[in-house]
């Protein structure tokens, strides 16, 4: 691992999540937290609405006429945290729906977590 790179954590079943996604969706996703590894971020990704800050990334990626979602973030220092990849099936409108919102809050609350026992411990 290179000096400044963060390292990538897994919240819950989000890497299942990831792998059970198309292929170019895969590939399109790990460029993605790639370059959020580097500090970078990805032509697709965007703030997640409804998450103070912009620190919560959506990466958007279409594949095939479906559209899914790879959601991470980049809040706590050294770290990048995968926190949901889903395939988004709503026919209306772009929102995210409800459920995936709380999912996400809940998988947000436990990476603070694993994030403030990783520093009591020293990384």
């Amino acid at each position: 691992m290179k000096k400044n790179e963060r390292l990538v954590r897994w919240v819950g079943p989000a890497l299942r999540e990831l792998r059970a996604l198309p292929e170019p969706v895969k590939a399109v996703a790990g460029f993605a937290l790639y370059q959020a590894q580097q500090g970078a971020k990805h032509v697709d990704a965007k703030p997640l609405k409804g998450f103070r800050g912009g620190s919560v990334l959506e990466v958007v990626i279409e594949s095939r006429g479906d559209a899914y979602r790879v959601v991470y973030t980049h809040r706590f220092h050294g770290f990048v945290y995968v926190l949901c990849a889903f395939q988004k099936k709503a026919t209306r409108g772009l929102k995210t729906p409800d459920r995936k919102v709380e999912l996400i809050h809940s998988r947000l609350r436990t990476a603070a977590e694993h994030y403030r026992v990783s520093a009591a411990r020293g990384r």
